[in-house]
């Protein structure tokens, strides 16, 4: 029985964790006397239950152990570059240095070819223009060229963005070409679990951004900010985010049945969020 096995592609993955495990098991089973000790001894670790303390997550990778761990599996340049960068948008503390990671994952050629579409619904959710261009479509009139979509959103974005939104969006299937023209569907956009949190804390500050910026770039007729500042029992947080996504979805149920139909994207934040530290800091 041959040693060496066709290896996982390493760019089709976003948990390196995950890459880690399917890499090792198609060794083992080229060849069963292949062990977490030969993986160490190939790495250069002492430990031979490092590999599989990692794969389960209870130790992360340094940027050295990366490099030796990438050794022992022979990957090599663009490979080995990617794996490392895997580790990072696994491991990385803040979402500026976790979207870093990310920003190298999707610039590699090689993933965008294994992935594209996940790559998309990632970015779907964290520009906000993507979003809106999304929207704008179900208006009358609406014209899927990236110089109309550009001069309507507002704060404007470049042509080149507006095209970038809507290539996602046809790639996507939110927007589908008919024999009446362009139309907005309603499919389900599934962004990896690796990377479905960044996309969320993405989304949420970029419309945050945009809510404060509107104080100033629109009228009181155009825009409302409300908000309470409030003291909240623990006990009632639930109920309140219950409330509060009920709301929600009573907005959404007046927008879908307007009769008048829509004319204009507008964006509906809702926010709840403490402004001291938890009674248990006093202590």
């Amino acid at each position: 029985m041959p040693d060496e096995a066709p290896a996982p592609e390493v760019f089709a993955y976003l948990d390196y964790r995950r890459f880690l495990s399917d890499w090792f098991d198609a060794r083992k089973a080229a060849n069963p006397r292949f062990s977490h000790r030969l993986f160490a001894r190939l790495a250069g670790q002492k430990s031979p239950s490092l590999l599989l303390a990692v794969i389960q997550g209870k130790r992360n990778l340094t940027e050295a152990t990366a490099s030796s761990f990438a050794r022992a599996m022979k990957l090599r340049g663009e490979q080995a570059a990617f794996f490392a960068t895997l580790v990072r948008l696994d491991q990385a503390e803040g979402t500026d240095e976790r979207n870093e990671a990310w920003r190298k994952v999707s610039a590699s050629r090689r993933f965008r070819q294994a992935r594209a579409l996940e790559g998309q619904a990632f970015e779907y959710l964290s520009q906000w223009y993507f979003v809106a261009t999304r929207e704008l479509a179900l208006l009358p009139g609406f014209q899927p060229d990236a110089r109309w979509v550009a001069a309507r959103l507002r704060p404007k974005v470049s042509v080149p963005e507006a095209q970038r939104a809507l290539d996602a969006l046809f790639e996507l299937g939110m927007l589908q070409q008919t024999e009446q023209g362009v139309v907005a569907a309603e499919p389900t956009v599934v962004t990896p679990h690796e990377v479905a949190g960044l996309a969320a804390r993405n989304y949420h500050r970029g419309m945050l951004e945009l809510a404060r910026d509107s104080i100033e770039r629109f009228s009181p007729d155009e825009r409302h900010l409300g908000a309470a500042t409030v003291g909240v029992s623990e006990a009632l947080l639930p109920q309140l985010k219950a409330e509060l996504a009920a709301f929600q979805e009573r907005v959404l149920d007046l927008c879908d049945s307007s009769a008048s139909g829509a004319d204009r994207v507008y964006q509906v934040h809702l926010a709840l969020f403490p402004l001291t530290a938890p009674p248990e800091d006093d202590r």
